[in-house]
């Protein structure tokens, strides 16, 4: 078995050499932040049901109920969240010149945060609101929260700016995410399993095109040992900091 400080090596050295690389990030790279995930152990799914609350139907016809019981406890959590080591790690290699850009299906907006540029979210942010009649878009801090659900100046509902279930991802959006997949020469996947599509295929599409795949996560995923040539098992923060850290002493030259 290779031991760690070799695969964060041989990491380190990929992304040393690289000028093309992209991230692909999930909900466990802001665990660590105090957002828990929506799929899994302890996931939001596991206390409220998808269907019932997150389908676009489902807001359509009661707004209230949809705010009350989904959108209000997530923006709780994100109101108390601060990016952590692993959405810093990220703009650290965008600084360095390694990273160009993060595909995230995280809806946190932590990422922009942390102060990385060109982060392209599949599946919206929870940090805008829109009108659901006229389309207008507000920052959450504009709007009063004291009726719900808070209404546009049209009159209309806002909700916030998220692709709920029964909604397509943007096509733009996956069209660019699959052309930076296909031209990338490191992609780091961290905090998702990837098996939820259409993201679940990039690193597919990416190793296809022989880029360097290195998975952070906290146990082995559907990627590890059969898309992913390194796979860094733990926090995606301790992970992250030590693979930054040796990218910075091999840029430097020590």
């Amino acid at each position: 078995m290779t031991d760690l400080s070799s695969l964060i090596e041989q990491s380190a050295q990929a992304c040393a050499r690289a000028r093309r690389g992209v991230a692909l990030t999930g909900a466990g790279i802001s665990i660590e932040s105090g957002i828990p995930p929506f799929r899994g152990k302890g996931g939001l799914w596991e206390k409220i049901d998808p269907m019932k609350y997150a389908h676009i139907e489902a807001l359509e016809r009661n707004p209230a109920e949809v705010w009350q019981v989904l959108f209000l406890g997530i923006a709780d959590h994100l109101t108390k969240a601060a990016p952590n080591a692993g959405h810093k790690g990220l703009h650290r290699l965008e600084q360095m010149g390694v990273l160009q850009t993060i595909i995230t299906q995280n809806v946190d907006g932590l990422h922009q945060a942390a102060g990385s540029g060109d982060v392209i979210e599949f599946h919206g942010t929870h940090a805008r609101l829109r009108c659901m009649s006229c389309h207008q878009s507000a920052l959450w801090h504009t709007v009063s929260l004291e009726v719900i659900p808070p209404r546009c100046g049209c009159g209309g509902f806002l909700r916030p700016d998220v692709v709920m279930f029964g909604e397509l991802i943007d096509t733009a959006l996956l069209q660019r995410s699959q052309t930076l997949a296909a031209t990338c020469d490191v992609m780091l996947v961290v905090g998702t399993s990837a098996t939820v599509e259409p993201a679940a295929y990039l690193p597919v599409l990416a190793k296809h095109n022989s880029a360097f795949i290195i998975e952070i996560n906290p146990e082995p995923t559907p990627l590890t040992h059969r898309i992913s040539d390194v796979t860094l098992l733990g926090p995606a923060g301790e992970m992250m900091d030590r693979l930054v850290n040796k990218v910075a002493d091999l840029r430097h030259g020590d």
